[in-house]
């Protein structure tokens, strides 16, 4: 019986399998070719910019734990930290779980009473306390256990990997994607979610088209990636993929995330099939949608820019982060952190997508704009005003300083609000403006020294 079960399987399997079923594997996801990444990219908001990645979370919102003794004995932090879109902040977040056995039993009854947050764009870590307690967790035991709680409400459905995440208005949510296999294991694809609140342990399932906009991630980073391979490797059929190889790409080593639009998307490079050290384009994934496209930018693979920072201070022995993908100028740049060896970010390096040669690091203590002036140098920087906010405003005082060999202005209007602006922004305009002039200003956000990325003058 056993036998004839397993040979069951394998002939399903065999069936199933790319031999006989390639184009279905080139389908498993559908990707816009033709993008342009001007067009679907912005111009870089350098104060919505996640320069923190997982790890350099992961010290922060231990710190914020190791602050807290009476909690560190009984808690635990999770690893998870979730990259997600809270009302336009991009942060990351992570349940505490509970510290054994022992400690599950002492504290079941208050639940575990707080998630910690990391700010990705300036650091700022928080423990968020809640007035109930989360029961339904990883790390609980019997009936409160997240996974037994699963299946016992969905006894038939085969789940994915958790993530933790939070609504708009902060409450925790622990989000499970449902999977359906085209054989056993093969095909795997995303059915929908199921939602289930830890406090209550109330939960709903979802199709895809359904989830809640506040959503970030229904799709793995490795499921997708697992698909775009699979399109890569069988765009021109099964044999083509192990002989000639015509056209056959496939995904870089490595991969990171982005915010755009709302939701978090995924990043990684697209490369030959080869494997050598320079990319065809890259491609960017909605992991709430699935929604991908491919962008045709040729240039450095993202290792390969690493390295290349990295020599930049070989004598420091500083490690660099992966690469988060930019519009600067309206040009593909890979951005990274280098590290010291404790994990500290000491610079910030920027190198050319598509010249890996042209790079320029910075003292992070000089702040990313500094960063991103030293590498443009002479050039201005090419904003999109149309995707800014704007108003105009009458130069009640203006002033001009040199800082670090750079020349900023720095602007009172008639109702005290404070600006400033460098000298590249509009060199044929600042140096005149006296005190009564009338300008409009285009600026990415509101906050006590704005920094004015364009500036047009009214006549």
């Amino acid at each position: 019986m056993a036998g004839s079960v397993f040979g069951l399987i394998l002939i399903i399997n065999i069936m199933q399998s790319p031999f006989f079923n390639s184009k279905a594997y080139y389908n498993r996801i559908n990707i816009t070719e033709d993008a342009e990444f001007v067009d679907d990219v912005g111009q870089v908001d350098f104060n919505a910019l996640p320069l923190l990645d997982k790890a350099s979370s992961q010290k922060l919102g231990d710190r914020v734990m190791g602050q807290m003794p009476e909690l560190v004995s009984q808690f635990d932090v999770s690893n998870l930290y979730t990259q997600i879109n809270f009302n336009n902040s991009i942060v990351r977040v992570t349940p505490l779980e509970y510290n054994g056995m022992i400690k599950y039993f002492t504290n079941r009854k208050d639940g575990i009473k707080g998630y910690i947050t990391v700010n990705s764009v300036t650091g700022e870590s928080d423990l968020v306390k809640l007035e109930q307690g989360m029961k339904y967790m990883p790390s609980a035991y019997f009936f409160e256990n997240l996974y037994r709680k699963l299946r016992i409400s969905y006894p038939t459905t085969i789940f994915g990997s958790e993530c933790f995440e939070t609504d708009d208005d902060g409450n925790p949510y622990w989000v499970i994607p449902t999977i359906k296999y085209s054989g056993v294991g093969l095909r795997e694809e995303i059915t929908g979610v199921v939602i289930l609140n830890p406090i209550t342990g109330e939960s709903t399932k979802y199709d895809v088209k359904d989830v809640p906009t506040w959503v970030d991630h229904v799709y793995s980073a490795e499921l997708i990636i697992e698909q775009v391979n699979d399109w890569g490797l069988y765009k021109n059929g099964y044999l083509n993929s192990i002989f000639g190889q015509k056209n056959v790409v496939q995904t870089t080593t490595g991969y990171n995330y982005t915010v755009m639009n709302d939701d978090v998307y995924l990043y990684t490079g697209i490369t030959s099939a080869l494997a050598d050290e320079a990319n065809i384009g890259f491609i960017l994934t909605n992991l709430r949608t699935k929604e991908t496209k491919f962008y045709s930018v040729p240039g450095a693979e993202e290792y390969s820019a690493m390295a290349s920072a990295e020599g930049q201070v070989q004598q420091m022995n500083y490690a660099a982060t992966f690469p988060l993908l930019i519009n600067l100028n309206n040009k593909p740049t890979y951005l990274m952190s280098l590290k010291d060896n404790a994990g500290l970010v000491k610079m910030y390096a920027l190198v050319d997508v598509s010249d890996y040669q042209k790079v320029v690091v910075t003292e992070v203590s000089e702040g990313i704009q500094k960063a991103v002036e030293n590498y443009l140098g002479d050039s201005k920087l090419e904003v999109d005003n149309d995707k800014l906010l704007n108003k105009q405003i009458v130069v009640d005082k203006i002033t001009s300083a040199n800082i670090d060999g750079n020349t900023y202005y720095y602007i009172l209007d008639k109702k005290d609000n404070k600006y400033k602006v460098s000298i590249k922004v509009a060199q044929d305009i600042l140096p005149f403006l006296i005190p009564g002039d009338q300008v409009k200003i285009y600026y990415s956000q509101e906050k006590e020294l704005v920094d004015i990325l364009s500036i047009e003058r009214e006549i």
